[in-house]
């Protein structure tokens, strides 16, 4: 799968989200970080801004919910317009299940794992999913560093992907620039959350475009992509 740049508007002014969502036309994904201040220590948005993004872009939404509960709240996000839904499986009574019904409901069902989180444990869940999110920063706060750590992580979760055959996207999401994305694509991953590194930019746009050019070109030279 060609790389795919999602940019994040926990970066972006939120009094004028509509206007931050049309200025990355041409972004493949739209990230919506929620958060409760439960699970992470800040508070963002919910479901009725996500209603609102819905009818105010045509990008597509990536529903990243660093919530407690996912199990109940999920689905609502779905309906709120969602095209991909993805719960921190630290935070999941039955992922599962959950995975099953995000894909009943018409949308890509996805799995985060914090920085801490090993893959292993969650291999055999791997076929229920559409995505798996590997985070490369601790949840809660845009504009950190990324942390170089994972790297061995993605390079894993790539191989399992690999070793089972599966259609499975592979993002990340954290301190992710042009400084870091090679190396991102290089150990396997193909989806990419930029939050400051896009809308920092004087052209949120172009900013995309670069960004998705320099994974692409990592990716083409890496060992993982080879006949892909």
């Amino acid at each position: 799968m060609a790389a795919q740049i999602n940019p994040s508007i926990l970066s972006a002014d939120f009094a004028r989200l509509a206007d931050e969502a049309r200025a990355v036309d041409g972004a493949d994904w739209l990230h919506v970080d929620v958060m409760d201040n439960h699970f992470v220590p800040n508070l963002t948005l919910g479901v009725p801004v996500v209603e609102s993004l819905a009818r105010a872009t045509d990008t597509p939404l990536d529903c990243h919910l660093m919530i407690e509960d996912p199990d109940r709240w999920a689905p609502q996000y779905v309906e709120a317009g969602a095209g991909s839904v993805t719960f921190h499986v630290e935070a999941a009574a039955a992922p599962v299940r959950l995975a099953r019904e995000i894909r009943a409901k018409g949308a890509r069902a996805a799995m985060a794992l914090k920085p801490a989180t090993a893959i292993e444990p969650y291999e055999e869940l791997l076929p229920e999913l559409d995505m798996v999110l590997i985070m490369t920063v601790e949840p809660g706060f845009g504009g950190q560093s990324f942390l170089d750590l994972t790297l061995p992580k993605i390079r894993r979760t790539r191989e399992l992907i690999g070793r089972h055959g599966l259609d499975l996207w592979l993002q990340v999401d954290g301190g992710v620039s042009a400084a870091t994305i090679e190396r991102c694509a290089e150990a396997g991953a193909d989806v990419f959350v930029a939050g400051s590194a896009v809308y920092g930019a004087e052209d949120p746009a172009e900013a995309v475009r670069s960004l998705r050019d320099s994974a692409r070109k990592a990716t083409a030279s890496a060992p993982w992509a080879c006949g892909h």
